[in-house]
């Protein structure tokens, strides 16, 4: 049973690594989709553990099964969510709509799910059959985690694609059911996992076939195909034009005039720019645009090294030989570390992605532009993009372009929109040219070929009616800056994707619905439910253990949300570094659990000195979260240590309450197995989607903590 419940934790977080990473690039990079699919898997994994109480008793023969289903489902599933727009009717490029992607992600999530919480369930009961504690079994999957983080971390270093990734993982499962069948040595179903083995040995063998072949799916021009530390290149190609997309979104194409808009419309502002800096988007041409002013020196700064290797011989000849001018280096780094160290230049052109994502979020932030700003000659110019309707700007898009507005103003005290569906923003210390004349002079004058860009067409962007309009629109908007602290592009960003599905949301004012009266009425709401929630819950014994151990589920997850997205906002996305941090929360969850196992069972007779344990461990995180929000509050730039090791004393403490609750007046361990996992997954479900899309864009980091230490603080009533 030590290899089964290893084996549980190792192959749910491979699983969900996964999946929830096919079903990133199934809908197009949408990050919300991702956090919407983690709470789904939660959620089945708590149905899974649920109705194992209900049905059939645990055996060997039938956790062997179970590890065979498991093994079969996750590449079958990977089938399934890549054939899903296919399936379902989609138009090419065109998202399903919100039920068809929720469908997907619940029809493809439940069967991994599921079978992860019924085998958890069924493995701890005979586990604990054997006079051992569910803390110990919940400590022992916790490790299984810590191991499956550790192999996510190694195959994404290594270059290992996601249907490499799901086909080991369904070996792991399937072989567990043999070492554990190994007693029977004529069963029928030892044979069948013994065979399935050699199928999946020969599937492996064969793997890169079959990841083309299911990619052709929705690319039929494809020229090649891989997965990055920061989501699947995918290259097509179709006549004379390729096309380079990130999960499957078009990221650039060849023949568009995007880079020379970009390029051109920022360059132009400058009287000469001799030191320019781009970050990400030179492949798209970027690069080859401005090499047409002559500058003395080129750093291009690219985030995904994999985009550029793999694209690059794909280029046009134009852009290939811009790449290697002498003027032009080229520089793999995280955008925002490269600026803490770098020179300083006449021009900043900024070609990161929308912000969409926590990810991309962090180049449209005060603190960003702060960075750009302390790196600007005198007379320097930042140039980044944004992407609107040309004619209507629907209220969540206002209020998306004013937090950057805002977060932009503070830093420079010059701005300017050049509207149109992409609206270029250029902000500087010195004056910026509000008319077309100083820009059109300078394009004759270095007579610079363009296919878009000419006088006339500056003319028209400086004198149409929504030039002045965007600029009267902006300075009305009163909209909080978008920071690190407070990602409210974020909100903006969830909102103006469910409009694409119901469009009502479109009308939608948060900034009059959530206001600081509103959050304060609603803390103060607090105050007086959760009070007396906990203390009815101390007359009935079952609901306050469960609902203990769901707060501290829902408190650990939202730290560990907090964690990551302010490592993420400081540091970049690495998924390298962020598969150490989860597993450093893992660690914690293993550590702490077995630890209080321990320490609880020497002192088994002492119920009151028991209790004590549980004040203590609430006491903990209650000082956890104000050290943290301290911590932000300054604004320090906690590295890669420090952030691993507040997540592993989060699941440190959280493992400890759940060891705590399994062990203080409990006589039968067996009947506290699923009610007690299915309130701590359920807890981290509630906590992962109420932290990621509503608390910290709404609120901020900062009162986000506060909720979570009012939860805490008034958890002490239940010990």
């Amino acid at each position: 049973m030590t290899i089964s419940l290893v084996t549980i934790g190792l192959v749910s977080i491979l699983g969900q690594v996964v999946l929830l990473r096919e079903l990133n690039v199934s809908f197009y990079g949408i990050e919300l989709i991702y956090l919407l699919a983690l709470g789904i898997w939660l959620f089945w994994t708590a149905v899974g553990a649920v109705i194992g109480r209900r049905i059939l008793s645990p055996s060997i023969n039938r956790i062997a099964i179970l590890f065979i289903l498991l093994g079969i489902t996750i590449p079958l599933d990977i089938a399934f969510i890549r054939s899903s727009r296919l399936l379902f009717g989609g138009v090419p490029g065109a998202y399903l709509t919100f039920l068809q992607q929720l469908t997907v992600a619940a029809i493809s999530i439940l069967p991994a799910g599921l079978s992860a919480g019924l085998l958890f369930q069924w493995t701890a009961k005979l586990y604990v059959e054997k006079k051992r504690t569910l803390a110990v079994a919940y400590g022992i999957e916790s490790i299984g985690g810590l191991i499956g983080g550790l192999f996510s971390t190694f195959f994404i270093m290594w270059g290992l694609d996601n249907c490499s990734v799901a086909i080991f993982c369904a070996l792991i499962a399937v072989i567990t059911s043999t070492i554990i069948l190994k007693g029977l040595n004529k069963s029928f179903l030892r044979r069948t996992a013994i065979m399935l083995v050699c199928i999946l040995l020969v599937i492996l063998w064969k793997v890169s076939s079959l990841d083309r072949r299911m990619t052709i799916w929705n690319h039929p021009n494809l020229l090649e195909s891989k997965d990055s530390p920061y989501g699947r290149i995918t290259i097509t190609k179709l006549y004379n034009q390729m096309s380079v997309f990130e999960n499957d979104a078009l990221a650039l194409e060849t023949e568009g005039t995007d880079a020379e808009y970009f390029c051109h419309l920022t360059a132009l502002q400058h009287h000469n720019p001799q030191d320019v800096l781009i970050l990400g988007g030179g492949i798209e041409g970027t690069v080859s645009e401005i090499v047409k002013y002559k500058p003395k020196r080129i750093d291009y700064v690219e985030l995904n090294p994999v985009m550029l290797n793999m694209a690059k011989k794909y280029l046009p000849d134009e852009i290939q030989k811009s790449l290697v001018e002498p003027s032009v280096h080229i520089i793999f780094a995280d955008p925002r570390r490269y600026l803490k160290k770098s020179d300083t230049y006449d021009l900043i052109l900024v070609g990161m992605p929308e912000p969409t994502s926590g990810q991309a979020n962090r180049f449209y932030t005060r603190e960003f532009f702060e960075q750009c700003s302390a790196k600007l000659n005198p007379g320097g110019i930042l140039g980044f993009r944004l992407r609107t309707a040309e004619n209507f700007w629907t209220k969540p898009l206002t209020s998306r372009n004013a937090s950057i507005y805002s977060a932009l103003r503070s830093v420079f005290p010059e701005i300017l929109f050049l509207p149109g569906t992409i609206n270029i923003v250029t902000a500087s210390r010195s004056t910026l040219p509000h008319s077309p004349e100083i820009m059109s002079r300078r394009l004759q004058a270095l007579k610079i070929k363009t296919r878009l860009i000419s006088p006339n067409y500056i003319n028209y962007l400086f004198t149409n009616d929504r030039f002045f309009k965007i600029r009267a629109l902006l300075k009305e908007e009163k909209v909080p800056p978008n920071t690190d602290l407070r990602p409210i592009c974020y909100q903006y960003a969830f909102i103006i994707w469910l409009s694409k599905f119901f469009p009502h949301l479109a009308l939608l004012d948060l900034s009059s619905i959530i206001d600081k009266n509103f959050l304060k009425q609603s803390l103060l709401l607090l105050c007086i439910i959760l009070p007396v929630i906990f203390l009815l819950s101390r007359s009935l014994p079952t609901i306050r253990r469960i609902l203990l151990v769901g707060t501290a589920g829902f408190t650990g997850m939202v730290l560990e949300t907090i964690f990551i997205l302010y490592y993420q906002a400081k540091h970049g996305a690495l998924y390298q570094d962020i598969g150490l941090l989860l597993m450093s929360f893992m660690a914690g969850l293993a550590f702490g659990a077995l630890t209080l196992n321990k320490a609880m069972l020497q002192q088994v007779k002492n119920r009151n000195f028991l209790r004590l344990y549980g004040i203590v461990l609430l006491i903990g995180l209650c000082i956890l979260c104000i050290f943290t929000d301290l911590k932000i509050i300054k604004s320090a730039s906690a590295g890669l240590v420090m952030i691993s090791f507040l997540l592993t004393i989060t699941g440190f403490l959280v493992a400890g309450i759940f060891a705590f609750v399994s062990l203080h007046g409990i006589e039968n361990q067996e009947k506290i197995i699923s009610p007690l996992y299915s309130a701590d997954l359920i807890g981290g479900c509630i906590g992962s989607l109420l932290g990621s899309l509503i608390l910290i864009p709404l609120a901020g980091m900062n009162v986000t903590l506060l909720v979570i230490l009012m939860f805490t603080v008034f958890s002490l009533i239940m010990v």
